[in-house]
């Protein structure tokens, strides 16, 4: 039977009226879309930032027992492993789920893994870890291209209503790590672990509730795999799965596979993946002549958000160790948990989004080309560890306490840089994403996020082995030259990323 007008997912995969403004001006799937980001990244950096003090705390004090180092390194292999999943989340959705299932697949699978972090068992922290890895290889990827499909590739609101919904994502960015830290520092790590479970629990509710708000919901994937291939790879993924797990298994019995090899492992892998799957997308005869164009310029600001993740990222990890060691846990007399410092950029982002989406809006056609966008948010990204230098620095020994304003100012540059890079590069990556791998290109942008974890694994162990004002100095130096660049090649980016303005 064909489908009629009535059909409640006739228009399921199409971008909802232009004059749907319900939410800020905004379609009303956004909300739906931010709203399950704001439980996702409750539940993710809520962990995130207490998941370093875990690593690094005493086994008697509930912890893992790891040096700050090791700590941090390990931490950032987790966030490697989470963005490289991602690639296969891209490709289920477009070949095999559909957007909206691997979504929400991808939700079901971190609430479980938080669950299981919530058991308080080295072995079912490090299971949780796994499945919160899968999920978010699932959900991430995928539904920053639901938000995509919401416009228009002309509809000059897109990069609003990114900016809006990086928004919500960071009011889970704010809630999370102030909910998760307390009960942390106050009832143990695992009872932080089980609010993180809680609150991607109530993620997946709302967005099953809004779900006919949004484009791309239908129940099949948009290039379905054909029947007979769709068995054979299901078949060789479980076969593949099955085979990897008891490989590591044999090799971590045997001694071989430990914990420093395994990070390595991850980096290499983060280093190889990106350039593996340019060279397909490059290559692939379903990309057109145009849309082979798009992606060079794509690689530029592929690079730069490798440049200020690597910082980013370590506003959960060095910083976080930094803060719980040499900086004042008290601001105008009132105590907290160091782990809480990760709120305050979680709040400079929820309280500058709004900002930024209003300017854009307002400039519409007048404002700055998304290039100089992310350029700027890289400086500034940079500018927050450099800043870091001035505190650290002229101290005879370890023992100082910075003030907590050294550490909230670094967190506002920082934040301030996120809300423009990340929207404006999600926001240019569905537009620049040739057709047949639309999902695919959005997670080729996390595959940048995992690169950038990936060469934090190995730099931070750097941490406590030089000077800190080395250390964050030279770190921070490195991604102020990469902005620059970007700008430097803002004439030729122009010409290059149509539509992209």
């Amino acid at each position: 039977m064909s489908r009629t007008a009535t059909d409640p997912d006739s228009g399921a995969d199409q971008p909802p009226p232009g004059d749907d403004t319900a939410f800020f001006g905004q379609p009303r799937g956004l909300l739906t879309l931010s709203g399950l980001e704001v439980w996702e990244r409750f539940s993710f950096l809520g962990m995130q930032a207490i998941l370093v003090l875990f690593f690094a705390d005493t086994v008697a004090h509930g912890g893992m027992g790891m040096d700050p180092g090791t700590a941090a390194s390990v931490s950032a292999a987790y966030g490697t492993l989470v963005y490289l999943v991602s690639v296969a989340g891209g490709w289920l959705a477009d070949r095999i789920l559909g957007s909206y299932r691997a979504v929400l697949w991808g939700g079901i699978l971190i609430a479980c893994g938080h669950y299981s972090m919530a058991v308080p068992t080295a072995t079912m922290t490090w299971v949780g870890l796994g499945l919160i890895s899968a999920g978010t290889g699932l959900l991430k990827p995928n539904v920053a291209t639901m938000v995509g499909k919401l416009y228009r590739t002309d509809d000059e609101r897109r990069d609003a209503g990114f900016a809006l919904y990086y928004m919500g994502i960071n009011l889970g960015a704010f809630a999370g790590p102030l909910i998760t830290g307390w009960l942390g520092d106050h009832k143990g790590w695992h009872w932080g672990f089980s609010a993180a479970a809680v609150g991607m629990t109530l993620g997946l509710i709302q967005y099953v509730a809004g779900r006919r708000h949004l484009a791309g919901r239908r129940a099949t994937a948009e290039y379905r795999l054909p029947d007979d291939a769709l068995r054979r790879t299901v078949r060789t993924l479980v076969i593949g799965a099955v085979v990897v797990a008891a490989l590591a298994a044999v090799l971590a019995t045997a001694g071989w596979l430990t914990m420093d090899r395994f990070v390595d492992l991850l980096t290499v892998v983060s280093v190889i993946a990106p350039v593996v799957y340019f060279a397909v997308m490059f290559r692939s005869p379903r990309v057109t002549p145009e849309e082979r164009g798009r992606l060079r310029p794509y690689l530029v600001l592929f690079v730069a958000s490798v440049a200020f993740n690597f910082i980013l990222f370590q506003a959960y990890s060095t910083m976080m160790l930094l803060a719980s060691t040499n900086a004042r846990t008290e601001i105008f007399g009132f105590h907290f948990p160091a782990s809480w410092y990760a709120s305050a950029l979680g709040a400079f982002e929820v309280a500058l989004a709004p900002v930024v989406a209003t300017v854009w809006a307002r400039m519409g056609p007048r404002q700055p080309h998304a290039s100089n966008k992310i350029a700027i948010g890289v400086i500034l990204g940079g500018l927050s560890f450099v800043l870091m230098v001035l505190p650290t620095s002229g101290h005879r020994d370890d023992t100082y306490l910075m003030s907590a304003w050294w550490i909230v100012g670094s967190y506002l540059l920082l934040g301030l840089g996120d809300i423009l890079l990340e929207t404006s590069g999600m926001s240019a990556t569905t537009k620049l994403a040739p057709k047949a791998f639309a999902n695919q290109t959005m997670s080729l942008w996390f595959l940048s996020l995992a690169l950038a974890n990936g060469i934090q694994a190995q730099t931070v162990k750097l941490y406590g082995e030089v000077s800190n004002p080395a250390y964050f100095g030279v770190n921070g130096a490195i991604a102020v030259a990469v902005g620059v660049a970007v700008i430097a090649l803002a004439p030729w980016l122009r010409r290059t990323m149509h539509p992209v303005h």
